[in-house]
């Protein structure tokens, strides 16, 4: 992996310094310096298994769905469709390709490693909601830990590695520590793995919040 307080001018230079290698993998995604993308699950699989694809905008309708066939409201939730094979043209298509999958990944990783990015507390985040999410403000420390468990987990909620807090001084205690942080020494594997970041809770999680918190308005 890249070690942090490198700077690259674009996504673009990025991604070359990636396939140095010849291979990483971003999320459920193995891309591989002959500008082909495939399920990492997919990577011993022959290409004549897998169903190709042969424009960026395929990235679009294969990440759409899971499965079972249903919509992924969440690009990086852990559910990406398997058997196929996109083979591109260009390190531009690449780079569209990715963005469709998991968009703005490669932006949020090349500002972390110049060490510019920065996170937002949950109570950032809610205490500036407002209409119908304004309820979100009441949701208490323990049910926002619970519901972080949930719907932040990798294994069915989201692959992002979490970078804020609940608060300044309200740490996580229902994530594993390996999902809060991003291990720039990680020599296990020989194929570089590039974390997908989360910079801020998401929509989805305020929206869950809001049941919750509204189970503590007071009694009339």
């Amino acid at each position: 992996m890249i070690k942090s307080g490198k700077k690259f001018s674009s996504k673009k230079e990025l991604l070359l310094s990636l396939l140095h290698e010849g291979a990483f993998r971003l999320g459920e995604i193995l891309l591989r310096a002959d500008w082909s993308l495939r399920h990492y699950d997919d990577r011993s699989f022959l290409e004549e298994e897998l169903k190709l694809y042969t424009q960026p905008q395929d990235a679009r309708q294969i990440s759409r769905y899971d499965l079972q066939g249903k919509i992924r409201p969440l690009k990086t939730a852990p559910n990406l469709l398997r058997g196929w094979l996109l083979k591109l043209k260009s390190l531009e298509e690449v780079l569209l390709a990715l963005d469709f999958f998991y968009p703005a990944a490669l932006d949020l990783y090349r500002t972390f490693l110049a060490g510019e990015l920065s996170s937002t507390p949950l109570r950032s985040t809610l205490n500036r909601q407002t209409g119908m999410y304004r309820i979100t403000q009441l949701l208490t420390d323990e049910q926002a830990q619970e519901l972080i468990g949930q719907m932040c987990c990798s294994d069915h909620g989201c692959l992002r590695k979490v970078l804020w807090s609940i608060a300044p001084d309200e740490e996580m205690t229902t994530l594993p520590l390996e999902k809060t942080r991003v291990d720039q020494n990680n020599n296990s594997s020989s194929l570089q793995e590039i974390p997908l970041l989360c910079r801020e809770a998401c929509n989805l999680l305020v929206a869950a919040a809001r049941p919750l918190a509204k189970k503590n308005l007071p009694s009339s």
